[in-house]
């Protein structure tokens, strides 16, 4: 990935702050021309900046309304095949490798406390699986954000008033043709 420069955080930011905001519509915002916006946005997409829209979709709106992270423990020979299996249930929205003392951490939605004890034995069931451990989660107290990311960010650049300031712009006199 490629560094970010002043331009492409102002960018990053706005579509933070209205993520259907059209190229128009962000180089009016931002005081830049409509291809320096589709330049940096494709030179964005092409370094994986973005994340897949996917992740903006709410499982609670597909029938899944319960969270829960499942601890997996595991024989670490088999581990990718059992990363293989584990990508095949579809309740799985996540899966992390990790250091420590559990081997996989699993975010997985459902639909009720069954359809969560269905998903632990298709979890355990996996050859490989030695055990698990669940926790339900009872709220999601801070979303997933990079905002604060990006501040910092500028600040690091000296860029940082009015960064989070949602109607204005973070680098007014920013202007590339």
């Amino acid at each position: 990935m490629h560094s970010l420069d002043k331009v492409d955080l102002q960018l990053l930011n706005a579509l933070c702050a209205d993520p259907r905001s059209t190229f128009v519509a962000l180089a009016q915002q931002l005081h830049l021309s409509r291809n320096t916006v589709q330049a940096r946005m494709a030179r964005l997409e092409e370094s994986n900046a973005f994340l897949s829209f996917d992740r903006r979709i709410n499982p609670v709106a597909l029938g899944y309304p319960l969270t829960a992270f499942i601890e997996v423990h595991v024989q670490q020979k088999r581990l990718a095949q059992i990363v293989a299996e584990l990508a095949r249930i579809p309740e799985i929205v996540q899966a992390h490798g990790m250091s420590g003392a559990t081997d996989i951490l699993v975010r997985v939605v459902c639909a009720d406390a069954d359809d969560l004890f269905r998903i632990d034995g298709t979890i355990l069931a996996c050859e490989g699986v030695d055990r698990t451990e669940t926790s339900l989660a009872m709220g999601e107290l801070i979303p997933y954000r990079v905002t604060p990311l990006l501040e910092r960010t500028g600040r690091r650049q000296g860029s940082a008033p009015g960064l989070s300031d949602p109607g204005s712009s973070p680098f007014p006199d920013a202007m590339i043709p």
